[in-house]
């Protein structure tokens, strides 16, 4: 793996015992009004230590309102270039004029990553994206202690990952997924009613004291988020359901029991980024590769 030479700034206390690690990061937040609720009743009743935020939707001052309120949970920007969603469709933070290799003709995202860089996304215009999200979350008073990618896209090329990292060091912030941290298995394609017994069963897999990350996709079953259809055909067809039952496992009582039982400590991003450097865990494919994959049929 590539260590990258910096340690990035931030607060945040060392862990005290030699305790497995664990974060437990909530994505999409700010995607809308209910993945917003179910993060805030969550932060309220449940578990989580990070939350990645979407700044390219209507609901980000909602979203912006709920973090301030917790500060205790460290803030990361979850970096945006695409818009799955049929029936909700966002855009650049950048005037989407000045990113046009980006944008559909209507100015929004593209809706799969096969989509956007079959349109060949210029890297220019990618990293002046890039870097206005992580703007917009600053200007919004949000302590931003590291970035993340909304389904791959801003990392899916060996390009990409290189700005990436470039942007981590300039804004002094850490990447998810760059400080060795071990997935635990999520539970987004569990159907609904299994989603507890399976979260229980996946906690089987932090085994020693070392850090460990957990992603989970949060929302409400009502109306407005039962509305939206995924243009990905690998989606759960009711999202709704699926986000509300995940919410569910994160303010279980006996998630929460099983979690102290084994002695399990959460840490957010803001206290990893100020005591460990991060390494490349992976390298991805080269531009031109993923351009010519995407333009398959």
């Amino acid at each position: 793996m590539l260590l990258l030479g910096w340690i990035a700034a931030g607060q945040g206390q060392p862990a005290t015992t030699n305790a497995p690690r664990l974060i437990i990061r909530t994505d999409d937040i700010g995607f809308c009004h209910g993945v917003n609720q179910a993060f805030k009743r969550v932060a309220e009743q449940g578990v989580v230590s990070s939350a990645s935020v979407m700044v390219t939707t209507p609901w980000l001052d909602e979203a912006v309102g709920i973090l301030k309120q917790h500060p205790e949970i460290s803030v990361g920007v979850h970096l945006v270039l695409n818009s799955e969603w049929k029936e909700f469709k966002w855009g650049p933070v950048t005037p989407w004029d000045q990113v046009p290799s980006l944008v559909d003709p209507y100015g929004k995202f593209y809706g799969s990553r096969k989509e956007l860089f079959s349109h060949r996304p210029k890297m220019s215009e990618v990293a002046k994206e890039l870097r206005a999200q992580i703007d917009l979350a600053l200007r919004k008073g949000l302590k931003i202690s590291c970035i993340d990618n909304h389904m791959g896209a801003a990392i899916a090329t060996l390009e990409f990952q290189e700005e990436m990292e470039k942007i981590a060091k300039e804004y002094h912030i850490g990447i998810s997924r760059y400080f060795g941290e071990k997935e635990v298995p999520i539970v987004y394609d569990v159907p609904p009613e299994q989603k507890l017994s399976q979260a229980l069963k996946n906690l089987d897999t932090i085994t020693n004291a070392g850090l460990y990350l957990l992603v989970c996709h949060v929302g409400t079953d009502e109306a407005e988020m039962q509305a939206m259809t995924d243009l990905n055909k690998f989606g759960p067809k009711n999202m709704a359901q699926h986000r509300q039952a995940e919410a569910d496992v994160l303010c279980s009582p006996a998630y929460k029991a099983a979690l102290q039982a084994r002695g399990i400590q959460l840490v957010g991003y803001q206290a990893i980024v100020a005591q460990e450097k991060m390494r490349r865990p992976f390298v991805s494919d080269k531009y031109d590769d993923v351009v010519k994959k995407a333009l398959e049929k």
